[in-house]
């Protein structure tokens, strides 16, 4: 197991010191964010604050930069890490965090794969979670997802050594693991899926619902996993201007059971990104398999859920699959286990075509995966070290790029993505600075032919928006 997660960390440290320009970067960059603002102005954890000030996130003007989705665990941890060694950058150790969480990850997936599939195929489930390339890469970003499914899966053990155990300890602590996962990414109620499934092949139905003990002791367990949850939801009620829009996530443009769903969640994501086409093999016979105990389906049946719950989002951003690979690992390694020691097919030649699978599986998806630590756009890290050089730390800047805060992140200055009002009304709100890289662009040559530019370069241009031509 030590080999396995030393090969999942260094897989990880790949381009780990990349400027948050790479895949999903405006996401990273609003982690990021969270935290640089914790460091620059003061911890405050109930006040999770940004650099994104625009109501383009919200829908309203946004001075105080509030920044309501997760509880800002994820950000705690990062500037704590930042502060007893500076010598990593604010962005490593915001990737390090999620490498750190990844790992832990991968030795409890081990802990519950060993318990349902035997030492070997827990191995195998670590093996698959540290090293998938669409894993590798999505838990080494500046994301809380990594944090909070570490939780939801300490949490799965636990519930896991309660039903071994019986003792309410167990139980409960597992709801205090989960609750913490929730307040990152409420998302991870699914895991409550397998949950009932375990509970209720223990005690069946009538064990928990007739049984005095096993409801109390359930109910306590909803009521530490949920109750934490909706306080923290009516808390950020009273700032919505905080609060991204996310109603569309689920079915905002019904995409949900159309042929296009199905293709991109079970085509492209699942089995091109995440399988690499032949890892579709081992995890078919993985689902297939015969078995005397329905765990793994079961958990796998609590991703689907939550996959057709968040439509929308499932089918516009690929990190909404990493709730998935849990599941997946422990398939897969169902599948390998079962081609292993088969008793129907020719055994050299089954094993040989699991290991062709596997290897063809790992360079497939990393034939995809690759692109995702390219640098697109370096013209948007060169604009923001300019402005950092040229601009009053203090000053808010408009730096434009189709609301994508990556851009305004690297200027290290508070502002507008986009320009979500006319640049007469964002000036009076404090706007002093533009910066751009499209120097085509309407509002660009709206800006420069009223106010002084700055400076101009083939890759941006600034322009002091308090001083008129």
């Amino acid at each position: 197991m030590s080999f396995i997660l030393v090969l999942g960390l260094f897989a990880r440290f790949y381009k780990i010191s990349n400027p948050v320009a790479d895949w999903h970067s405006w996401r990273q960059a609003d982690t990021a964010s969270v935290t640089r603002t914790f460091f620059q102005k003061g911890f405050s954890f109930l006040y999770p604050r940004y650099h994104d000030i625009s109501s383009i996130q919200t829908g309203y003007f946004n001075p105080e930069g509030y920044r309501f989705v997760e509880l800002p665990l994820f950000n705690a941890l990062h500037l704590f890490f930042y502060k007893i060694y500076p010598k990593f950058t604010l962005e490593v150790w915001g990737r390090l965090v999620s490498v750190f969480s990844a790992l832990i990850s991968a030795f409890f997936i081990f802990l519950i794969g060993r318990r349902f599939l035997g030492k070997r195929g827990g191995l195998l489930a670590a093996f698959f979670f540290c090293l998938i390339p669409y894993n590798i890469y999505f838990t080494r970003v500046i994301l809380p997802e990594p944090l909070g499914q570490t939780f939801a899966l300490i949490s799965l053990w636990l519930f896991m050594r309660f039903i071994d155990k019986e003792n309410s300890f167990w139980l409960y602590f597992s709801g205090l693991m989960l609750t913490l996962g929730l307040l990152i990414k409420p998302f991870l109620l699914f895991y409550v899926v397998p949950m009932g499934y375990l509970a209720i092949e223990k005690y069946g139905f009538n064990g928990i619902s007739k049984n005095p003990k096993n409801l109390i002791r359930f109910l306590v367990f909803a009521d530490i996993v949920l109750v934490p949850l909706l306080i923290w939801r009516s808390w950020i009620g009273e700032h919505p201007e905080g609060i991204p829009f996310f109603t569309w996530a689920f079915n905002g443009d019904r995409i949900r059971f159309k042929p296009s769903f199905w293709r991109w969640i079970f085509g492209e994501r699942l089995g091109r990104l995440i399988l690499g086409v032949w890892g579709l093999v081992p995890f078919s016979i993985g689902v297939l398999t015969k078995r005397k105990n329905y765990f793994t389906l079961s958990f796998m049946a609590g991703a689907l859920v939550y996959v057709f719950t968040v439509a929308t989002a499932s089918v516009r951003h690929d990190y909404y699959q990493i709730f998935l690979i849990p599941p997946i690992c422990l398939l897969l390694a169902e599948g390998i286990l079962w081609i292993w020691y088969q008793k129907v097919f020719i055994k050299w030649l089954a094993r040989s075509i699991a290991i062709f699978a596997v290897l063809l599986m790992l360079i497939v998806g990393w034939d995809q995966v690759k692109e995702y630590y390219k640098i697109n756009h370096p013209e948007i890290i060169a604009a923001g070290q300019a402005v950092d050089q040229m601009v009053p730390k203090d000053a808010l800047v408009i730096a434009p790029y189709n609301g994508d805060t990556a851009f305004l992140y690297q200027t290290k200055r508070w502002g507008w993505p986009a320009v979500d009002d006319s640049i007469e009304n964002i000036i009076q709100k404090g706007a002093s600075y533009y910066v751009s890289v499209d120097l085509g662009s309407p509002d660009t040559k709206y800006v420069t032919a009223k106010y002084r530019t700055l400076v101009k370069t083939d890759q941006y241009i600034i322009v002091n928006l308090t001083q008129k031509l």
